[in-house]
């Protein structure tokens, strides 16, 4: 029971919605082995566990935008109300809510899915910014080697002979 669930299943259903990385109820419910609605239920309950910045309910244009990047159009099924998601504080508030091994097995599958992304986003950050410096530092050697091959080529030319002079040439 230990590998429930691998953390890749799990990072593919982590989105970014209004700057957060979230996770849908229906992608929750479905790790949990819950209905959506019963899992639903369990937070309006203990609505005072999941404040604004653990939970929210998507707008319109958000679940349009997010069913557009997912590719499927009926994702979520004939559900009447706009999805929620949690934020990871909210996923970890979840498993004082639903008290069963599974979920806690699942949060913390959940938690290191959340953690890894966050290592992954922190070495994409440091080698972007290594990049950067990189590019700053040969900023200029452009132009310092482009004279360079100037100078190498005029060395390789052969040195112009000197012209006959046309005319008389008086002895003075």
């Amino acid at each position: 029971m230990k590998d429930l669930i691998a953390v890749d299943r799990i990072e593919r259903r982590i989105y970014l919605i209004r700057g957060q990385k979230v996770m849908l109820d229906r992608d929750l419910a479905n790790l949990y082995g819950v209905e959506t609605g019963a899992l639903n239920r369990a937070v309006k309950r203990n609505a005072i566990r999941f404040p604004d910045d653990f939970m929210f309910q998507l707008e319109v244009s958000e679940w349009d935008n997010l069913k557009c990047q997912t590719g499927s159009s009926r994702w979520g099924g004939d559900r009447r109300a706009l999805p929620h998601a949690f934020t990871e504080q909210g996923v970890a508030m979840l498993s004082s809510v639903l008290h069963s091994k599974r979920a806690a097995l699942v949060n913390i599958a959940i938690m290191r899915a959340f953690v890894r992304l966050r290592e992954l986003v922190s070495t994409h950050k440091e080698l972007a910014s290594k990049l950067s410096d990189l590019e700053r530092r040969i900023e200029g050697h452009d132009e310092h080697i482009q004279s360079l091959f100037e100078a190498i080529h005029q060395l390789m030319d052969p040195p112009e002979k000197p012209k006959k002079k046309i005319g008389f040439v008086t002895g003075n």
